[in-house]
């Protein structure tokens, strides 16, 4: 609840570790509205979602918002240790020296790597790619959501962050995928969530949808 203690209302635009949870059209700007009316600040946390994965380069630009405050760290140096934190001109000047610290905030190697990796994504048509391809991955897990109607129970996501719900346990599925040379990730224990590499090929789509297909069909 909303009281004289609430400063801001922060959350994922789309759940990641919550199960690949994404929102209907109008929630975002629902929660935009509540924060304007009550002087909150709206921080997003894109640690998971942002970088490009969704189509986008960042996943609130899917929903018609702009937050004031928004996080970013993993995909920002391409895996190499970062964190930083964005905001409106009127809320940085907040932060002066001492206020806060990140040992792994910003170092001179790591920025060169955030450099190259924010060029490669706008430069090198990273953003269209995962949009394209992820439209194809979503479209290939529909058909296994359709082949197993008994296992697979829907398929939802934004470019390439993808959720399959499951009516079963997704840990053996998991067990059986690193048996197969598959690597998946299980949430919420139902859940298959895939977030490849934005680099990801479509016939390595195709082997994923494969060696899956194989595991479905024994479980």
């Amino acid at each position: 609840a909303i009281d004289e203690n609430t400063c801001a209302i922060m959350l994922e635009p789309i759940q990641g570790e919550g199960g690949v949870n994404v929102p209907s059209s109008d929630y975002l700007l629902a929660v935009r509205e509540l924060c304007d009316k009550h002087n909150l600040l709206l921080i997003l946390d894109e640690v998971q979602v942002g970088m490009g994965r969704t189509g986008k380069l960042f996943a609130y630009e899917h929903f018609g918002v702009t937050p004031d405050i928004m996080t970013l760290a993993k995909a920002l140096a391409s895996g190499a240790p970062i964190g930083t934190m964005l905001a409106r001109e009127d809320v940085a000047v907040a932060f002066v020296p001492g206020t806060h610290g990140s040992t792994f905030g910003g170092n001179p190697l790591v920025c060169a790597a955030a450099l190259e990796t924010v060029r490669t994504i706008l430069e090198d048509g990273i953003l269209n790619r995962c949009e394209e391809i992820g439209e194809y991955l979503i479209g290939e897990l529909e058909s296994l959501q359709k082949k197993f109607p008994a296992v697979v129970k829907n398929v939802r996501g934004i470019g390439l962050m993808i959720g399959m719900g499951l009516h079963i346990p997704g840990g053996e599925i998991v067990k059986k995928g690193h048996e197969k040379g598959l690597l998946l990730n299980v949430t919420h224990d139902t859940v298959l969530r895939f977030v490849p590499p934005l680099i990801v090929s479509k016939a390595e789509v195709d082997e994923m949808i494969k060696i899956l297909s194989a595991i479905l069909a024994e479980v």
